[in-house]
């Protein structure tokens, strides 16, 4: 059971509009930062401890930039947003992050990878590189953000909350049939013991029989069923990333490929990487990915080893 502070804190991130991945992470984060000074209030504390923590993260548990950042903009929001404290001038700077280019698999690799896959698995990881989806975007896909006749996919609250229109794969039309025809009947089946997906918001307040409408169900619906986080509702959410992660690690093993880092993301940067190869606007790749910075998209073009303006190297000249 939450303490009564973690628990107005998980309260004040709801009101404010909070994914869950968020609140989840925060707390864990000021969970740490309190436990580290002893169970001390953090209202007894202010800049001193939270300088302490990030050097302890820095220098004793050697967590990355972006952990590093993720815990101070925690604690910022505790003080800040919640407590109302200026903590001031910290005094604290994170380490630079050199920019590091993504994991690309060509296009044979990726061929190698889908033959180990079947069924589910197999449409998932197509998905992620046919459409260039986050493994999240992915599983929260629901049957009213795809559009087979105009090969389109919405993704709804993608990162930074924005919605997106992305393309859908010719080849994956009759698949994804096959699954939202599955999809609904499991549906059906859950509607029948008064059971239905999990809803966004209050929409099940709103509109009470929004969980027997078909729009509301999810393309990979879970195995089993779960309680709502927020609503404590019994419901079926969509399936776990772990679950896919899993198969995605089998697969890599049996295509053969060690010496490349492959995890879901990898699809989507494989997805950015191959559109440049053959010729996309990277204006396109930058609408199509939910960038919202054209700096972040041209990453894929030092990928490329080309850096997409046909560069050659002189050596090739002679």
């Amino acid at each position: 059971m939450a303490s009564l502070f973690i628990q107005s804190l998980r309260r004040n991130m709801r009101l404010r509009g909070y994914s869950m991945r968020t609140e989840k992470a925060y707390l864990y984060w000021i969970r740490g930062y309190i436990y580290f000074h002893n169970k001390r209030h953090p209202k007894e504390m202010g800049a001193e401890e939270v300088r302490q923590f990030l050097d302890f993260l820095a220098n004793e548990r050697g967590v990355a930039v972006n952990t590093q950042k993720l815990a101070l903009n925690a604690l910022v929001f505790l003080y800040h947003k919640f407590l109302q404290v200026n903590l001031g001038d910290l005094g604290f700077r994170l380490a630079t992050k050199q920019r590091s280019l993504p994991c690309v698999l060509t296009t044979l690799e990726v061929n190698r990878i889908i033959d180990q896959l079947e069924g589910r698995n197999r449409l998932i990881i197509q998905l992620l590189y046919g459409s260039g989806l986050r493994i999240s975007e992915c599983l929260r896909l629901r049957m009213q953000d795809i559009n087979l006749s105009g090969l389109a996919l919405t993704i709804r609250d993608g990162k930074g909350n924005k919605d997106r229109q992305t393309l859908v794969s010719a080849k994956l039309v009759a698949d994804l049939q096959q699954f939202m025809s599955m999809a609904k009947a499991l549906q059906v089946q859950d509607n029948s013991q008064g059971l239905g997906p999990s809803l966004p918001y209050a929409i099940d307040s709103k509109y009470p029989n929004a969980f027997r409408s078909p729009a509301w169900a999810f393309l990979f619906p879970s195995t089993s069923l779960c309680q709502h986080p927020i609503t404590d509702k019994l419901c079926r959410h969509h399936l776990h990333q772990s679950v896919v992660r899993k198969c995605l690690k089998q697969a890599v093993s049996k295509a053969g490929i060690t010496d490349k880092r492959v995890s879901c993301h990898t699809f989507r940067h494989s997805f950015a990487t191959h559109l440049l190869q053959a010729g996309t606007d990277i204006r396109s790749v930058q609408e199509l990915l939910g960038h919202n910075d054209l700096k972040t998209t041209q990453i894929y073009t030092h990928v490329l080893g080309e850096h997409y303006a046909g560069t050659i190297s002189p050596l090739d000249r002679l």
